[in-house]
């Protein structure tokens, strides 16, 4: 046991972290939230095609910010330890958040699974 925390916990927190992290990092709903701290660029790839680029505002705090939403593994480091505190300060309305996340990222983890073995 780590901090009153069986294994059990620590893997739920896990997939909650998982989860939580794509949310911030890279899914759709979150864009308005993250666009304040990128600027897009739009190049054309040797096909013809578009592709959009976000990188992070020049400087000041936005700079800051947009460094880390870019860093998958800076993230999941500030969401796990926001987790492990809400757990341990606010066991019944932590406990229901890392629930709920954990089984969304214990879903995706396997719809992703499923989508590569489907041809």
């Amino acid at each position: 046991m780590i901090l009153g925390l069986d294994i059990n916990i620590i893997i739920i927190i896990g997939f909650a972290t998982f989860r939580l992290t794509r949310l911030i990092v890279f899914d759709k709903i979150m864009d308005n939230v993250r666009a304040p701290f990128f600027d897009e660029i739009i190049e054309e790839n040797d096909l013809g095609e578009k592709e959009i680029y976000l990188i992070p505002k020049k400087s000041g705090i936005r700079h800051w910010i947009g460094q880390l939403l870019s860093c998958y593994w800076c993230v999941g480091i500030w969401v796990s330890t926001f987790l492990v505190f809400m757990y341990l300060i606010f066991p019944t309305l932590g406990g229901l958040l890392i629930i709920i996340m954990a089984v969304a990222g214990i879903g995706s983890i396997i719809e992703t699974a499923i989508g590569k073995m489907l041809p």
